[in-house]
C-alpha cells in the first residue's frame, strides 16, 4: 500500500482495477450445477462459498478491527482504502452463492416440505440467512459504498470513514457469529 491511496494529489485507481472479478465465478459455478442438476457440485459450491463468506467475517470482525483499533488514523484510512474495493464483490458473491445453493440443496433433499424431519432446521437456516443478508446487502455493502465514495474526495474525511468502517467490523464480527450458529444447524443436517 501506498500513501497515494488517500493523497489528494493521486487519484486512486479506478474502481474496475480494484474488485475481485474473480468472486464472479462463484455464481457461474452454481448456475451450472444447477442446471446440470449435479448434486455434488452444487453441494461443492456451497460448501466453498460459505467457508469463504465464513472465514473472511471471522477474519474482519475479530482478527482486522483489533489491528485497526491500534493503527493510527492515517494508517487505518489507507488500509480501508487497501480493503474496501477488494470486498465489494467478494462477500455478496460468496454470501448470495452460499445463501442460494443451499436453498436448491434443501429443496433437492426434500428438506423444504413440513412434514420432513428436519424442516426446523431449514427454518433455523433460512431465518440466519435472511437476517445475513438483510445485514450484508442493506448495511454493509452501503456502508462499504460510502467509504469508498468518501475515499474518491479530494480530502477524504478520515474520521467519517473510520467511523463507517468500524460500523461494518462491528456487523461483519456479527454475522461471523451468525454463521457460526448456522454452522452448527448444518453439522446437525448431516448427523
Amino acid at each position: 500500500m501506498t500513501d497515494a491511496m488517500t493523497d489528494a494529489t493521486t487519484a486512486p485507481a479506478p474502481l474496475a482495477r480494484q474488485l475481485t472479478w474473480w468472486t464472479l465465478a462463484f455464481p457461474v459455478v452454481m448456475v451450472a450445477a444447477l442446471l446440470r442438476h449435479d448434486l455434488y457440485f452444487l453441494n461443492w459450491i456451497h460448501v466453498l462459498s460459505g467457508a469463504l463468506w465464513t472465514g473472511a467475517d471471522l477474519f474482519m470482525g475479530f482478527i482486522l478491527g483489533p489491528v485497526l483499533r491500534a493503527l493510527d488514523l492515517r494508517s487505518r484510512t489507507r488500509l480501508i482504502a487497501y480493503l474496501v474495493p477488494r470486498t465489494l464483490l467478494y462477500f455478496p458473491m460468496v454470501s448470495l452463492t452460499a445463501g442460494t445453493s443451499g436453498w436448491f440443496l434443501v429443496d433437492w433433499l426434500g428438506y423444504a416440505t413440513p412434514d420432513s424431519g428436519a424442516f426446523d432446521l431449514v427454518v433455523i437456516s433460512l431465518v440466519l440467512v435472511a437476517i445475513m443478508t438483510v445485514m450484508g446487502l442493506g448495511f454493509l455493502l452501503p456502508n462499504s459504498l460510502r467509504i469508498w465514495i468518501e475515499l474518491r474526495k479530494p480530502q477524504p474525511n478520515r474520521e467519517r470513514i473510520v467511523r463507517i468502517n468500524r460500523i461494518n467490523i462491528w456487523l461483519a464480527g456479527t454475522q461471523g457469529v451468525l454463521q457460526i450458529a448456522i454452522i452448527l444447524v448444518m453439522a446437525k443436517f448431516v448427523s
